[in-house]
């Protein structure tokens, strides 16, 4: 609530005096100027208040600025310290979530060197390979990011933040990892978790951390005064010295004393509104009737603030006290205090209860009886039960025994009697020995003292004593007792000594009672309310009492004398705490050490008059007594709420700007007691909120948005604490701060990724985007149109593209090595140009990935906004690629990874696929693949007929071994290669090249350079389905021409290497003629995977390479076997010679008879078939061991079979018919070949 005193100028000059003596000067203009003085503040954070500068022109500036900071903070303590003793409007929240350990650099930096230790193997915590992957990742991307050491710095990070990252780290991967049986992604994921907690922990910190633990959460929990007390101390930056003067000073112990005080300073609160409201004198408002509302708010405040005072018990029980509280609670009007008729006790109102505990311990001087006689004592409260002591002997009358009694009389009567038993037959009672009869009260002395008993007449014991004592407690609601002399006009109208005691109803209902002796109910009583105490001179007309003082009240005048000065100074503060009188009465001349009397003074008087001379001397004086109803509050919570966030800001938890529990409590308590209007506490939270946010710190967007929501409430009537009046200064606050906060969040979605790094705080980016939206609103009724919003957003993510693309460049300079620093881009050479160039894009796509991962889920609701964001960060990125590319010499293909590394980003994103980038990515690289197939077409073409004019026909043993350190085709007359050469696998086709032969080199060549050619394009994965067809169709009928023409070309050779072989039986098919036809064998396989498209032309074309190849195939069998058909007719030719009837059968046959003589000839013709079957043989063996398909080498026997039996029956079967010849063949040997 706005101080009424900041809107008026005081005309009490004793006020003015006293407020100035406590704080600065109060600003001229009504109203608006704890705002303004409080934004020069903020302005100027070297002056501790706003009029300091005004108030120290002539003096020096550094020193009045420290001595006035020193008072106004000392006296902003005595405000809280008040309102920590004495709370009774706010309790501390115990709902509020609770807050984590934040991290500093040291652990950061501890936190690196841990995980490094186990990358490197340094730890004793055995992981899997997956597992090490994930942490890798983790190191490198998030624990070495520069953004989160800023955030780090900044005090918003905390541990469970690094915990969840990493845990929403591995559950992608783990997602993705396959499935395995008995183990289930839940346990994986626990046991990773498990594994972080032992890294991030460290082996040297697990004895230490239950104890940092344990220390570190105390703040975050419910505090106590004396914890409250130390905690403001060092916000407010009080010494321990001060704070213990100011404390025994302000007696914060006494509540009784903070209650009377809280009394006096809402009596002051409704005498300044009642002073307003007869001034006109009123902060400036929105509307004109905001006046008289203004003063009802006023009024209805301190009433609220009286009701929750009268709420609060007085004592621990007492139905009587609570049903006084109801009916004071039953009134609303509590203005018109003076009034006697609003509230009447009754004498049974005040009724008190009391316990008395009565110790007997012994009897002395007892002489009357034997020895050895039995006594004991009886004891009681007149009125009450009767209680008696255990028997003793007369020898030793000691007991020790305590009664326990309870009564309603202020001035009880306690009757202790002593007897002895009787011995006599007929005697029916005791026979009483002695009798004594007390007085207590509650201000007797409580230790056991000698008292003399009565005695019966004629009795031997005349100094009969007991020791006895009788302890009388003071029930809380009995603030003083005492015997007093007292005259009044409408009671007490007598001048005669009393009993007197004060007696507190309730908080706000005291009674000054007279008792008399064994009497519950008061004689008399006057309700102190409207009266006003103070000490006075002797009054010579009154007889009896020393030291006067009165309480004086419209119409009536009541004096009291004490008999010493002591009692007098403590009736005189109990009625002044009672009465809620601002007026703090002073005694005209100084208490003496020593009462007339001679007795030392009361302990409290003396305690009250020793702090009291300490506390003058420190210069403290004036805080204590300064009145709270004169001072600024709406500056003093600024600077109050200021530095405790500074506190909070850098306690060891990240808040993100929330305040403790017990600050929280501190704050609310303050502004409900002092009147600080709500909407100036949160306009203030959010200027020093949003101030520390400029400055780099983390603050929860939350927080923000609940100050904000309540500010626009207010300020749009909406009454979010009750309070209808608007001031004109909250306005134009409002709207500036509404202008700045607006500033703010666009500039924290424009920096998005560094204000919310990898998501943290989580929710942070939603929440101010949520917020954004509520600021944007005209008012609170009518929402903004979301186009609005969306337009706003879209500004701020464009600025984030230039925002995040201009760092990232900053970055990858930073990153490369030191070289790069002294060459600039321009003096860079191609080939460096493009490895920067890549290496950007790599970090783009990185920068976009952790966008989608951590921040797409704020912008839900404006998914396209994400993707034209993306989009113009590509724009920016694609100056920088043109750049690059338009420096790479002509047919340069070293670009080619920097597509296939863009693309295979792009074509996964269904927002970015085939997007503006991506289509420019498409036009650039359109012209290159073309060429470069254009090219690879030729080279190929070139090379089948170079490598078929040179070829060996040498069979290629196990060529896939050594794949990926063979150079690729180069293009004739180009440097270059084709790109990826060390991530080309092994073709599928070449898999059972390791065990056997293989075709020829330039075959070999030929379906490696079209195979890895149509990879390169498939690997490509061309968005554009037109142009990935036309391509994918290109390459596959230039296949079909590539290897028609070397099916072509290996027959033609066959042909000339069968024409040129012998026809006789050394004849061995040489190695060359089976790779040919290996060549074909290939051929066939790799025209099913290089030539085939499904339907149309394609398929049609490619059954026609299938047929050429199968004819090609019939063709070399059939010349083979008319190979092996010639060979054997040449045989059966020589062998025709044997037959009977011939000339030459008869001569040699002559010869073979003549030789046979002397040694073993064989039979004629023998020689002849043996050699013909060593030629099948081996000729079959080198088939079948050079030849990979085995169904050819049968069709090529079958083909020869046949063609052996055609030729043995067109000559006459000379083989099979002749069976007596000796120079026949065995059948079985013609069936083997």
């Amino acid at each position: 609530m706005l101080d009424p005193s900041s809107s008026e100028e005081d005309s009490d000059e004793g006020l003015e005096e006293e407020s100035r003596a406590v704080l600065p000067r109060a600003p001229p203009a009504p109203g608006p100027a704890p705002a303004r003085e409080g934004r020069r503040e903020a302005q100027g954070p070297g002056s501790p208040s706003p009029s300091v500068h005004s108030e120290a022109r002539d003096e020096p500036e550094g020193q009045l600025d420290a001595e006035q900071e020193r008072r106004v903070r000392l006296q902003l303590y005595v405000l809280v310290v008040r309102c920590i003793a004495h709370p009774f409007n706010a309790k501390q929240p115990t709902d509020m979530a609770r807050r984590q350990q934040k991290l500093n650099k040291q652990q950061l930096q501890l936190l690196k060197e841990r995980f490094q230790a186990f990358l490197n193997g340094e730890t004793q915590i055995v992981a899997d390979e997956a597992f090490c992957n994930a942490v890798r990742s983790y190191y490198e991307v998030f624990l070495k990011s520069d953004r989160v050491a800023r955030m780090v710095q900044s005090g918003g990070c905390s541990a469970n933040d690094f915990r969840e990252v990493f845990k929403k780290n591995i559950e992608k991967r783990v997602r993705s990892l396959p499935e395995i049986d008995g183990l289930s992604k839940e346990t994986v994921l626990s046991s990773w978790i498990a594994k972080y907690d032992a890294i991030y922990r460290g082996e040297e910190d697990l004895c230490k951390q239950p104890n940092r633990m344990a220390l570190s959460a105390v703040s975050e929990l419910i505090l106590s005064k004396e914890q409250l007390y130390e905690m403001f101390q060092q916000i407010l930056g009080i010494k321990k010295l001060e704070h213990q003067l100011l404390y025994n000073a302000c007696q914060l112990d006494n509540a009784d004393e903070q209650a009377a005080q809280i009394r006096r300073e809402l009596d002051g609160r409704l005498q300044l509104a009642e002073k307003m409201a007869k001034e006109r004198k009123f902060p400036k408002f929105i509307a004109k009737e905001m006046e008289t509302m203004y003063i009802e708010e006023l009024r209805s405040s301190v009433n609220l603030l009286m009701a929750n005072l009268e709420s609060l018990p007085v004592s621990k029980g007492g139905p009587e006290f609570k049903l006084q509280k109801l009916k004071r609670s039953q009134n609303s009007a509590f203005l018109d205090i003076g009034d006697e008729n609003e509230i009447q006790l009754s004498k049974s109102d005040v009724v008190l209860s009391f316990t008395l505990e009565i110790v007997i311990m012994e009897v002395q001087g007892l002489k009357s009886v034997a020895p050895n006689r039995i006594v004991y004592c009886t004891m009681e409260v007149e009125g009450g039960e009767k209680l008696q002591t255990d028997q003793a002997e007369a020898s030793r009358p000691q007991w020790g025994t305590q009664g326990d009694f309870t009564t309603t009389h202020p001035r009880p009567v306690v009757k202790v009697k002593l007897f002895t038993e009787s011995t006599g037959v007929l005697a029916l009672e005791d026979k009483e020995l002695g009798r004594v009869i007390l007085y207590p009260t509650s201000n007797s002395s409580k230790s056991a003292e000698l008292h003399r008993m009565i005695v019966p007449k004629n009795s031997q014991d005349s100094d009969l004593k007991i020791k006895l004592a009788v302890r009388m407690d003071k029930p809380p609601h009995m603030k003083h007792s005492g015997y007093l002399y007292a005259i009044g006009q409408k009671v007490w109208k007598r001048w005669k000594k009393r009993y007197f005691v004060l007696v507190q109803v309730s908080q706000y209902t005291f009674a000054m009672c007279s008792y008399r002796e064994k009497k519950s109910e008061p004689q008399e009583l006057m309700q102190l309310e409207g009266y006003t105490v103070d000490y006075t001179d002797p009054h010579p007309g009154l007889q009896g009492g020393r030291m006067f003082f009165n309480a004086v009240k419209e119409g009536d005048t009541v004096i009291f004398a004490s008999d010493d000065e002591q009692d007098r100074i403590l009736w005189v503060q109990a009625m002044y705490r009672a009465t809620g009188q601002s007026y703090k009465p002073i005694p005209a001349i100084q208490a003496q050490k020593l009462n007339p009397k001679g007795g030392a003074l009361h302990t409290d008087a003396q305690l009250c008059k020793f702090y009291a001379d300490r506390f003058q001397k420190h210069g403290m004086d004036e805080f204590i007594s300064a009145n709270p109803c004169k001072l600024d509050h709406a500056f003093l919570f600024r600077l109050l709420q200021r530095q405790t966030l500074d506190h909070r800001l850098n306690d060891s938890y990240s808040c993100l700007g929330w305040f403790s529990p017990g600050q929280v409590f501190v704050l609310d308590e303050y502004c409900a007691r002092y009147g600080v209007r709500g909407c100036h506490r949160h306009l203030c939270y959010l200027t020093e909120l949003m101030e520390h946010s400029e400055n780099g710190a983390v603050i929860d967007p939350t927080l923000l948005h609940y100050s904000f929501a309540f500010c626009a409430s207010h300020v749009h009537g909406n009454r979010p604490d009750g309070i209808g009046t608007v001031s004109m200064e909250e306005k134009e606050r409002f709207e500036e701060i509404k202008e700045r906060l607006c500033f703010l969040l666009e500039n924290q979605i424009s920096h998005f990724r560094y204000c919310f790094p990898f998501g943290r705080p989580e929710g942070a980016l939603k929440a101010t985007l949520s917020l954004l939206e509520r600021v944007l609103m005209k008012d609170i009724a009518s929402p903004i149109p979301a186009e609005e919003v969306k337009k706003v957003v879209r500004k701020c993510l464009e600025k984030a593209a230039l925002i995040n693309y201009t760092r990232l460049t900053e970055y990858a300079k930073i990153e490369g090595p030191a070289e790069k620093e002294t060459e600039t881009m321009n003096q860079a050479s191609p080939a460096r140009k493009l490895e920067d160039i890549l290496h950007l894009a790599e970090l783009c796509i990185e920068v976009l990935q952790q966008n989608e991962e951590h921040h797409a889920e704020a912008f839900a609701w404006w998914p396209d906004l994400l993707a034209e964001h993306a989009e113009k960060f590509w724009a920016l990125f694609t100056v920088d690629m043109d750049t690059a590319l338009e420096a790479q010499p002509q047919d340069s293909w070293d670009s080619f990874p920097l597509f296939q590394l863009l693309n295979n980003f792009l074509r996964n994103d269904t927002l970015l696929c085939n997007g503006k980038f991506h289509k420019h990515l498409q036009e650039i690289f359109v012209p290159l693949v073309v060429r470069y197939v254009d090219l690879m077409e030729s080279s190929i073409a070139q090379s089948i007929h170079r490598g078929f004019e040179q070829e060996t026909w040498q069979p290629v043993k196990n060529i896939a071994n050594s794949l990926p350190n063979v150079a690729l085709p180069k293009v004739p007359s180009l440097p270059l290669n084709l790109p990826q050469i060390p991530s080309i696998s092994t073709p599928s086709w070449m898999a059972p090249l390791y065990e056997s032969t293989n075709g020829s080199a330039t075959s070999e060549d030929l379906f490696w350079k079209l195979d890895a050619l149509q990879m390169f394009v498939l690997d490509l994965h061309w968005p554009e389905q037109e142009f990935a067809h036309h391509l994918e169709q290109r390459l596959k009928l230039m296949a079909s021409d590539m290897i028609e023409a070397c099916v072509k070309r290996t027959r033609t050779a066959f042909e000339l290497k069968l024409q040129k072989a012998s026809k006789t039986t050394d004849l061995r098919i040489p190695a060359s003629v089976c790779t040919m036809f290996n060549v074909l064998v290939d051929a066939k396989k790799q025209s099913t995977k290089l030539c085939a498209l499904d339907g149309g032309q394609e398929q049609q074309y490619h059954s026609k390479i299938d047929d050429l190849i199968d004819s090609t195939v019939k063709e070399i069998i059939s010349m083979l076997v008319s190979k092996f058909v010639a060979v054997l007719e040449g045989v059966l030719s020589k062998l025709s010679r044997y037959d009977e009837g011939t000339f030459f059968s008869s001569i040699l046959s002559f010869t073979v008879k003549a030789a046979a003589k002397y040694v073993d000839v064989p039979k004629p013709g023998m020689d002849l078939a043996d050699t013909y079957i060593m030629f099948v043989r081996q000729n079959q063996d080198i088939l079948r061991e050079k030849v990979n398909e085995e169904m050819y080498i049968e069709k090529l026997f079958d083909t020869k079979m046949n063609k052996l039996k055609t030729t043995d029956e067109n000559m006459g079967s000379p083989l099979y018919s002749a069976p007596k010849r000796g120079t026949s063949i065995p059948a079985p040997e013609i069936g083997r070949c």
